[in-house]
């Protein structure tokens, strides 16, 4: 917290102010990081003068293409051993994902099919994220589940 405290240049008392805990400010930055996330991805979707396959490759990799590597598995690591830690946010945000995916795919191929492209390409990228070297490997294997569910 000293560390934190310094980089945001408050006292330390400051930043226990605004935040009680340790897991209330990892909550708040993360809930901070994932609205950003799902901001973009929802601005890259609703560009309709790109083509689809184009749009969800750059969604999924502003959602979970930048999180490739060693640094983003210690994150994993630390919500999945503390479920609690984020709250309803560990539902509500992929939820939120998820939509988005499945309203920028059902204008193109009806919303009866969208869902199911949708949940599968999630399903695709996690597996691809636990696989992935790199994020161009990532992104590389994403397009072509996309070409494979989207035409």
């Amino acid at each position: 917290m000293e560390e934190v405290a310094r980089a945001a240049q408050i006292s330390r008392p400051g930043l226990y102010f605004l935040f009680s805990s340790k897991e209330e400010l990892f909550r708040a930055a993360v809930v901070q990081v994932l609205e950003r996330d799902l901001a973009a991805v929802e601005h890259v979707l609703a560009d309709g003068g790109r083509p689809l396959p184009d749009r969800l490759a750059e969604a999924f990799d502003q959602w979970a293409g930048r999180y490739i590597g060693p640094a983003a598995r210690d994150i994993t690591e630390v919500i999945e051993a503390n479920p609690g830690l984020l709250g309803e946010t560990a539902e509500t945000a992929p939820q939120r994902f998820e939509a988005l995916v499945t309203d920028a795919v059902a204008l193109e191929t009806g919303r009866e099919r969208a869902r199911a492209v949708a949940r599968t390409l999630i399903s695709a990228s996690i597996g691809l994220k636990h696989q992935a070297r790199s994020r161009e490997f990532f992104l590389e294997r994403l397009r072509v589940a996309i070409g494979l569910l989207v035409d």
